[in-house]
């Protein structure tokens, strides 16, 4: 029976929400888990009103799962999305940077149709 129910919720878990993380930016996650000794955390993703084009980026590691949130496993790594940011981070990419001009997390959204110069807001 277990198995049939793992079936059954596979497909709708692993196409709750289309945000997609990279290896590259699952390998940092896992490795920033691993420096924090906890295994009981997922990557949050959500948007929020604010920031100079109206919306801005919310990413964090995240205990809770709040009620209508919206999981994907990339790699061991969950990337939970809340249903009220999924339209606005639907195709949307997280990367990971490490070069001379930049490091940290990067998303590519095409959802944004303008955003800041910082790169952390958009409408």
């Amino acid at each position: 029976m277990s198995v049939q129910d793992t079936q059954a919720t596979t497909p709708e878990t692993t196409e709750t929400h289309g945000v997609i993380l990279t290896d590259v930016a699952a390998g940092k996650v896992k490795s920033l888990l691993e420096q924090e000794g906890r295994d009981d955390l997922r990557l949050r993703i959500g948007v929020q009103p604010g920031g100079c084009s109206g919306l801005i980026y919310q990413l964090y590691f995240d205990e809770r799962s709040l009620d209508g949130d919206l999981v994907r496993d990339f790699d061991g790594v969950e990337v939970v999305v809340d249903r009220m940011s999924a339209p606005y981070l639907g195709g949307a990419t997280i990367d990971f940077a490490d070069t001379i001009e930049k490091q940290g997390f990067t998303i590519d959204n095409p959802n944004a149709g303008s955003s800041c110069a910082c790169g952390d807001s958009f409408s």
